[in-house]
């Protein structure tokens, strides 16, 4: 029993003196800190009123080393995330915000359903936006090493948006990694594309005004085509080269014409009508994260449209997810 009892009294003290020392070692880090915030053009008032609460925090580090759902197999993640239950909540959304909706779809030429789709999947229709500390977690991740300085770039932006008053900081509770509003932007999203659409001289991305219209305004800017389909499933055969698989989202390779994929499409006719000449890429999302997963099933081939989703959230199934959602809402309205 002694023995126990010391154990437990060396890791009781390893774990306070390994704490205080990160805790040390993040208060110096945010003296440093401030003098790059202050060479920014950040006030130093701004400064001190909104990171004199700022703290580390341990559970985001987790969250940054284990994301478990990578984890999922594609059929049961774009299932979850497209279910009868979001579908009704979608249209609900869409009936309760139906002008509002219709009006940015005329204006910024995205269709509702992408747009429902997304905030869908993003914070379940703004019913849950994550209620982490933003500007802790920023902090956090940009005192940590691993992506430091992207991090720290964000938390930079933020700082200004707020300094500017284009943010108010007493509203920033999100995502662990950052993210923020119905639609989950990081700082540098707000600063490029988010707008002020009810003109109150500030950006509230947890009101459906600003949220809606900026996220229009966003996929507006990074060329989405209404015209264009986002991806088909397809029925590989065993004769296509491995080299025209993806199954990375970081970047797609090796696209080609549709047309120069039939001879490895088993269900080639199923494309029906669409122009063959239009550039796709093949993406098999289970190969390299599901333990012995089919090298070829499930398969699709991907459009432009699904990698203007990519910049978005660089996640195979997270595109499928909201291109699946879409049609179902489609379908329903």
């Amino acid at each position: 029993m002694k023995k126990i009892n010391i154990f437990v009294f060396a890791f009781f003290l390893y774990f306070n003196f390994s704490y205080a020392d990160t805790h040390q070692n993040f208060e110096d880090w945010k003296k440093n800190f401030k003098k790059e915030a202050l060479s920014y053009d950040i006030s130093e008032e701004t400064f001190n009123t909104v990171m004199s609460n700022v703290k580390f925090l341990p559970k985001v580090i987790e969250y940054d080393r284990f994301q478990p759902e990578f984890y999922e197999d594609t059929k049961t993640y774009v299932s979850k995330r497209s279910s009868k239950k979001k579908v009704k909540k979608g249209l609900d959304f869409y009936q309760n915000n139906f002008k509002l909706i219709n009006t940015v779809e005329k204006k910024y030429k995205i269709e509702k359903e992408l747009l429902l789709a997304l905030m869908g999947i993003e914070t379940n229709y703004g019913t849950y936006v994550g209620k982490m500390d933003i500007l802790s977690s920023l902090a956090t991740l940009s005192f940590d090493q691993r992506r430091s300085r992207f991090f720290t770039n964000e938390l930079l932006i933020l700082l200004k948006l707020i300094d500017t008053n284009i943010v108010d900081y007493r509203t920033l509770y999100g995502s662990w990694a950052g993210a923020f509003g119905f639609f989950q932007f990081m700082p540098s999203t707000i600063k490029n594309h988010a707008i002020d659409y009810n003109k109150d001289n500030h950006i509230d991305l947890k009101n459906p005004e600003d949220a809606y219209a900026s996220a229009a305004n966003y996929l507006k800017k990074m060329g989405w085509n209404k015209n264009t389909p986002c991806f088909y499933k397809i029925d590989l055969n065993n004769e296509i080269p491995r080299k025209y698989l993806n199954v990375s989202a970081k970047k797609l390779h090796n696209k080609k014409k549709i047309k120069f994929f039939e001879k490895y499409i088993r269900n080639f006719n199923d494309l029906g009508e669409i122009d063959k000449n239009l550039k796709v890429a093949v993406i098999t999302p289970d190969k390299d994260i599901i333990p012995n997963a089919e090298t070829l099933n499930p398969a699709y081939i991907v459009f432009e449209n699904y990698e203007i989703i990519l910049q978005w959230n660089r996640s195979l199934r997270f595109a499928l997810a909201v291109c699946t959602l879409k049609d179902k809402i489609k379908n329903e309205t």
